[in-house]
């Protein structure tokens, strides 16, 4: 029997439902301010721009804009944390084509190492600039924005384990953090050897880092 402080099934529905449609209109309007951003930051090919200039390009107010973010940098991190989230989700879909574990976490590395490098043709302000000042300023959002791609190569690092092709008591996750931070430091800071012509590669990342994890 509901008791008389209870509310009546018909207003938790009718609340339930006011409070999806409004979270959705929400995210619409979170959509809108980052597809701005992202199009403003692709025609100056940098993040020099202002909250002002989104909110134009967005076709909303300003009003609404602070309602979704803080000021420019939350925006920008909002950027960074999407697309960092679209490559772990990338690279997922790339390695769920092997069968065999240590060719998964292989793929992985190889593609992290790749979608990481400078490209001089690609414009990637976020990564160029935004990112290195955030790792200096903001150490503790760089770690929440790079967590899916932890939590993809810990689940691969897991199934290699359990597979036996990874060296007795080492920890998945940790690994997992330590090749990601390996990985993208090495493709961000790449370029022709001294002396030498020849990038580093790939393959010469793969056997790097596999050799600190990888059985024998």
């Amino acid at each position: 029997m509901t008791s008389p402080s209870e509310e009546p099934a018909w207003k938790q529905r009718a609340v339930e439902r006011s409070i999806k449609t409004a979270k959705l209109r929400a995210a619409q309007r979170v959509q809108r301010f980052l597809d701005a951003a992202q199009a403003i930051i692709i025609e100056k090919g940098s993040t020099d721009f202002t909250v002002q200039e989104v909110v134009d390009r967005s076709r909303q107010s300003l009003r609404s804009f602070y309602l979704q973010f803080d000021g420019k940098h939350e925006l920008l991190l909002a950027l960074f944390e999407d697309a960092l989230s679209r490559s772990a989700d990338q690279i997922r879909a790339a390695t769920a084509g092997h069968t065999d574990p240590l060719e998964r976490l292989k793929v992985a590395v190889q593609l992290l190492f790749e979608s990481s490098r400078p490209d001089p043709a690609a414009k990637r302000p976020l990564f160029t600039d935004f990112a290195p000042r955030l790792l200096v300023s903001h150490p503790s959002e760089v770690k929440v924005a790079h967590a899916p791609l932890v939590v993809l190569l810990t689940e691969l690092m897991e199934d290699a384990a359990e597979a036996g092709a990874l060296r007795a008591g080492l920890s998945p996750k940790r690994m997992a953090a330590i090749t990601m931070q390996t990985v993208m430091f090495v493709a961000q800071s790449s370029g022709s050897e001294e002396g030498s012509n020849k990038p580093v590669s790939a393959d010469e990342v793969w056997d790097f880092v596999s050799h600190g994890f990888a059985a024998s």
